[in-house]
């Protein structure tokens, strides 16, 4: 591989040589055959700063390096802030080959995109949803300009995979080789990421119908150095004169001594919390009289503010703090950041991977610090907050990522039906008109929507009739009604995602706030809000209202999971840490202590709750007047026992991956699952059926109530692995009839 660059253009050999480099690194030697070739789609996998962007685009600039007209390359990120990195990081290359690079998104200057409308040429940098503006708006152009493109890249490509906007994005870059003509002459696509899941399966996620085959490109010689530790906190249960603080205000104290004086981000998960911590750490700063180095970043601070931030970070200059949500998790180049920290357990292994490589990015090691705070437990402590499963999650995310390796696969099962609405008015108003089969060959047949059934297509396009989306003309042509072109010809209408909206939580006539509607909530069901425990009684769609009444119980666990669906992988290695007693990495025949004393404390405490409730051989534990299942298994799994309980009666709530039976005795509980096990369950669109608000996406106030619970059927629940479990769960109580009968802790076991 010594003398692949030879290969390239020989102005990107100077431009190489003018770097300094010493040589190509391995994916980047990799990547120069495939991508010259131009008869494959490329996928390179490789960690944060190991070279991807480089990997595809010395190869494909070379491509079209004698390209004087049409654009060459169209590159996908789905940042705005990504893209502006990118146009700067080509710079130099692109002036030395006098190839024109223009980023076109919302704040792009105009300047720059009429140049490129009046001489198209070169790379264009663009977000998923400034790609359909100029699909819808301006067709003919986008067909005369990319008329010689040659190579699509998509950055970031974890970040789409799974979610409405990337089947968007699929759906887009079908609906471009269509236009131009390019179906059966398919234009190459390179995905680049540093965290994807089962590699061999996301060929399928980057080109669906697999008309061009996929070379998958590994990096295999990264050998960069990682320091982590997980840090406990013990939230005190009454604020005594010698602890006159809480965890996170501890948690504070800790970052502005990590922290100060260097670069770093914290991420804190929530709006609400990245603000707390912030605000925090700045009073910290005013306290101490030094300058304020603590600054949030989230998305709901405006974009003077934001890119504020991130150009302090790059620069330098001065030392700063990032305190922020998912935002800077992906690849915008913000310099040299010391150390990433995570406060509370972190949503995927994924997500993990990817902050854990914003740091050590030029040479240095990548440090990450998990600070994880726990309840002090008394007699009322919960089983949740007994078994320390916050801090267990932490453990096992760090093994999976560290020894195994593994990353959350993309979930193909799903059918994006708030998309699929979406492009079928994407695609009359790009068109004019079309026909029903035109449509549905080019969406489903051909395209990425290949799930959806003709049944399910034609109820989707009847509904939309009768709410005047869309009309069929007496040539059978399809064309926008009257709120479909209202709703086509607004801005907004581009981006198929929106936040989760806010349902009020009302007891009585007092309303005790807001909650994202962005996971199950049951009649029946047991939710924590405000620290305490209720039930919900009723949900009303249209006032967006969910009314509870307090629910009896215990004190709530502190930890009921981020909203976030967690993985099979991750519940089974919590299950195998607690079984071995043991959380360390076996590194050679070392293992590798990675938890300071206060988190070492806090294991043991959950490893003398786990020993003595026989947790090892027991799925059932009763304490009080509640029966509490232990699946270890995925959120989907969990959520499909609960819900299958609540319909046979039952008050239930799921709470980091255990299900809490309210009133309910050991006994029943387990007769009821026994029960289950042999009888014919409901189906996911069954179960989905009782779920009253479904309407989570974008575009779903326009599907009709079966297509809803089909598609919600899909995303919250598993049958098959609900149906394993079951079944398994049925034979051990056959085999071992008392198993369990008598299992229940004492609530007074910690006091």
């Amino acid at each position: 591989m010594r003398n692949e660059h030879e290969k390239l253009d020989i102005k990107v050999q100077r431009w190489i040589f003018q770097q300094g480099w010493p040589s190509l690194r391995e994916i980047q030697c990799l990547a120069i055959e495939p991508i010259l070739s131009a008869n494959t789609d490329v996928l390179i996998s490789a960690s944060t700063a190991a070279g991807k962007t480089e990997a595809f685009f010395l190869p494909a600039i070379s491509a079209i390096s004698a390209q004087e007209n049409g654009v060459g390359i169209l590159y996908i990120s789905p940042l705005k802030a990504l893209i502006n990195d990118q146009d700067r990081r080509l710079e130099s290359l692109s002036d030395l080959l006098n190839m024109p690079v223009t980023p076109w998104h919302g704040d792009s200057p105009q300047s720059r995109k009429n140049k490129l409308k009046a001489s198209p040429a070169g790379i264009v940098l663009i977000t998923p949803e400034s790609l359909e503006s100029l699909l819808i708006r301006d067709a003919g152009w986008v067909k005369s300009a990319f008329s010689s493109l040659k190579y699509i890249v998509i950055d970031e490509f974890h970040a789409f995979l799974s979610s409405e906007r990337g089947h968007h994005l699929l759906s887009l870059l079908h609906r471009l080789e269509h236009l131009l003509g390019r179906l059966k002459t398919p234009i190459p696509r390179v995905a680049l990421s540093a965290t994807l899941g089962e590699l061999e399966k996301v060929p399928l996620s980057l080109r669906p119908n697999q008309s061009l085959p996929c070379k998958i490109i590994r990096d295999s010689s990264s050998t960069s150095t990682l320091k982590i530790q997980i840090k406990g906190y013990l939230n005190p249960v009454v604020l005594e004169p010698e602890m006159p603080v809480d965890a996170e205000y501890q948690i504070c104290q800790d970052l502005f001594k990590f922290c100060r004086g260097s670069n770093h981000l914290v991420f804190a998960n929530s709006r609400n919390r990245t603000e707390s911590i912030a605000v925090t750490l700045s009073d910290l700063c005013e306290q101490q009289a030094v300058p304020n180095e603590f600054f949030p970043h989230h998305g709901s601070l405006s974009k003077e503010l934001r890119e504020s931030l991130e150009k302090r970070l790059q620069q330098e200059q001065y030392p700063t703090t990032a305190v922020c949500t998912m935002t800077l998790e992906l690849g915008i180049d913000i310099g040299k950041v010391n150390s990433v920290v995570q406060v509370t357990a972190p949503h995927s292994v994924s997500s993990l991977r990817q902050r854990m490589g914003r740091a050590g990015r030029r040479g240095g090691p990548s440090i990450l610090r998990l600070l994880i705070a726990e309840d002090e437990l008394n007699k009322d402590s919960s089983v949740i907050d007994n078994l320390r499963l916050e801090l267990i999650q932490s453990f096992a995310m760090i093994r999976l990522l560290i020894s195994s390796k593994w990353y959350e696969p993309a979930d193909t099962s799903l059918y994006h039906f708030s998309t699929f609405l979406h492009q079928i008015l994407a695609v009359i108003a790009q068109w004019g008109g079309i026909r029903a089969d035109q449509l549905f060959n080019l969406l489903c047949k051909e395209g990425p929507f290949q799930h959806i059934t003709v049944e399910d297509y034609k109820a989707v396009l009847l509904n939309m009739g009768s709410t005047e989306l869309i009309t069929q003309l007496g040539s059978g042509e399809l064309v926008l009604g009257v709120l479909g072109e209202r709703i086509t010809s607004h801005y907004s209408f581009y981006a198929v995602f929106t936040t989760p909206e806010e349902f009020r939580i009302i007891n009585g006539t007092k309303t005790l706030g807001t909650l994202p509607i962005d996971s199950l909530v049951l009649v029946g069901q047991h939710i924590i809000f405000g620290g305490k425990r209720w039930i919900v009684k009723d949900i009303d769609s249209d006032k967006k209202t969910i009314y509870v009444e307090h629910a009896k119980g215990g004190k709530p666990p502190k930890f009921g999971g981020s909203g976030m669906s967690v993985h099979d992988v991750v519940r089974q290695e919590m299950f195998q840490i607690l079984c071995e007693g043991d959380y360390r990495i076996s590194v050679a025949d070392q293992k590798i202590d990675f938890a300071d004393a206060n988190a070492r404390a806090l294991f043991q405490e959950s490893m003398a709750f786990f020993s003595e409730a026989n947790l090892t051989h027991n799925e059932l534990l009763q304490q009080g007047n509640s029966t509490y299942i232990f699946t270890w298994l995925g959120d989907k799994t969990v959520n499909t026992i609960a819900a299958l309980l609540i319909m046979n009666g039952y008050e239930a709530g799921a709470y980091a991956g255990v299900i809490e039976v309210s009133k309910a005795s050991l006994s029943e509980v387990s007769a009821t699952l026994c029960s289950l096990a042999s009888a014919d369950i409901p189906n996911a669109t069954e179960l989905a059926r009782s779920v009253l608000e479904k309407r989570v996406d974008k575009f779903d106030e326009f599907l009709p109530e079966e297509i809803l619970s089909i598609g919600y059927g899909a995303k919250a629940f598993n049958i098959n692995k609900a149906k394993i479990w079951l079944e398994k769960f049925s034979i051990s109580i056959t085999h071992s009839p008392n198993k369990g009968l008598h299992n229940s802790v004492s609530g007074s076991f910690h006091n």
